[in-house]
Order: structure tokens, then sequence, then C-alpha cells
């Protein structure tokens, strides 16, 4: 998507940590998303196929804790004078993913609000390395993911590289819109109470909520011309998201690894499944189009 060059954008809703390691401690497992699958082993044959998206306790405690504080730790980046405007969003990949975020809180404040619910905003950690998290330790192997006990959304800009290279998705800006929207459904899912479900197979849990975040990124996608970032996406743009999403089906990531196509250990769905959730989300423009729980899928 390309941003209005005049939008202000609000560098405060991402941390960038990258060149250093430390994080919060904590115990859980990691809820990958649309880009939680480089790799395959790493992420989906250990922490998706292996468990659950359990939080521990504590968890105001742990959201009144800055990041940080591990040995060898130093200073965040800060990216506040590099990230100004919509016009650095179109120039600077790290300043693209700071819109994003900005248009997908604001999103999703107003549909929370429709609702006579709060939203509490997510924040988007940046990082490059090794990094503690609420729900233990991540690294850039795991690609994107959501931790629900800290509430943080934690990037690896490298895992776009390795998305288009090695897992054969668009190399658009629109397909790494899809990624972040994709994790921010987590935040959602989250906070709505609706992540507990994590049982495989075609039919499961896991793979339900993950469509429901593509259908949650697909919503966004809709509305995301009306929080001021962004322009209209184009047609073209929208093919850069279904690329991606089919490029992260499990029959496509279980095909690319050499393996048959086993729909009873699946934790995503399939990629023709991951690409209509997102287009009925974006078609239908709300999240009550979204309710994978209680339809066929």
């Amino acid at each position: 998507m390309t941003f209005r060059r005049g939008a202000r954008l609000d560098p405060g809703q991402v941390r960038d940590v990258r060149g250093r390691s430390g994080g919060l401690g904590g115990r859980g497992i990691a809820i990958g998303g649309g880009g939680g699958l480089i790799g395959v082993i790493a992420l989906v044959l250990v922490v998706v196929l292996g468990g659950g998206s359990g939080s521990g306790g504590g968890l105001d405690s742990l959201l009144n804790q800055p990041i940080g504080g591990g040995a060898g730790a130093g200073s965040e980046n800060d990216l506040s004078q590099e990230c100004q405007t919509g016009a650095d969003a179109n120039a600077r990949e790290d300043c693209r993913i700071i819109g994003y975020v900005n248009s997908l809180n604001d999103y999703w404040a107003g549909a929370f609000g429709q609702e006579g619910l709060r939203y509490r905003e997510a924040t988007t950690t940046l990082f490059d390395g090794p990094i503690q998290t609420g729900c233990g330790q991540g690294s850039p192997a795991t690609g994107p993911f959501y931790c629900p006990t800290d509430q943080i959304i934690y990037i690896d800009l490298g895992f776009f590289d390795t998305l288009e290279e090695r897992l054969g998705g668009s190399d658009g800006p629109f397909a790494q819109a899809y990624v972040v929207a994709h994790e921010y459904g987590h935040h959602v899912q989250n906070l709505l109470g609706d992540l507990g479900a994590r049982d495989p197979g075609a039919e499961g849990g896991s793979v339900r909520t993950e469509l429901q975040a593509d259908c949650y990124a697909g919503a966004w996608a809709a509305n995301a011309a009306e929080t001021g970032y962004l322009e209209p996406p184009s047609r073209a743009q929208i093919t850069d998201a279904l690329e991606t999403a089919a490029a992260v089906g499990d029959d496509r990531i279980q095909q690319a690894s050499g393996g048959g196509v086993d729909p009873h250990t699946w934790s995503h769905g399939s990629s023709e499944q991951r690409q209509e959730w997102f287009l009925r989300g974006y078609e239908g423009g709300q999240q009550q189009d979204c309710d994978t729980f209680r339809v066929d899928i």
C-alpha cells in the first residue's frame, strides 16, 4: 500500500532493538502468524505443532516493564527522526512498518469502539537476533510472531527477504502489510479471549485461529485508507497479499519441505483457505465477517 506523503507517523508505537539482545523473560509459546513459517522446522514443527499459545501469569506487571535489562543490552534505536511522515514510510522499510502499525492500531481502536469495547494498543518490536520475550526466546528463525503474554508483536525485517526468496511470496510492500496485519489479528483475538484453540488438523482450532487472523488482516486492508495513513490498495497490491497468503499455506510449506501433504498436521490452513479468508475480510470489511469458529472452513 502507498502511504499519503503528508501523513504523520507515530514512531512511539514501534521499538527498535536491532543490533542488541534483550527483552522480557517468561514462559509460553509464541504464536506464529502469516510470517511465522520461516525455515519450517523452527516455528511450524517445534512451536505450532508442538504446543499451544498459553500465556503465563502476571500480565499486568509484564506490560509495565520496559524491554531490556538483559546482560549486555544497549539502548534502543531511535527512529523518531527518520520516520516522521508517509513519505518516509514510502522510502524506508522500517518506517513502513511504523506506518502499518499506526494504521492498524487506529483501525482496531475504532472497530472496538463501535462495539463498546476498549482496545489496548499493541507495541511492535523490530529485532534481528535472539530476543527474550514474555513467551520465551525468539530468534530470526521464527519469523514475525505475536506473544500474548506481553502483547507485543516481534518482527525481523530480514524475514521478508526469506518470504520472497525461499517461500515464493511477493516482494511488494503490501505483502509486508499482510504479515503485520495478520499478527495484529492475533492481538485482537487475544483481547477478545479467542486465542486459546491450538489443536492441529484441517478443521482444528489452530487453523481456525490463523484463518481468522487472515480475515482480520483483510478487514483492515478494506478500511486502511480511512485511518488517514494510506491510499486505498490497488488490485495489484491485493494480489501481492494473496500471493503471500498462498506462499505460507500449510500445503505449500509441506510440499516445499519435501514431504507429503498431510492435513491432519495443519496449523495455519491451506493456501486456498488463507487466500479465501483474507478476501472474505477484505470484501466484507467488517470484523463480524471473520467468525471462522462457527462456519465450515
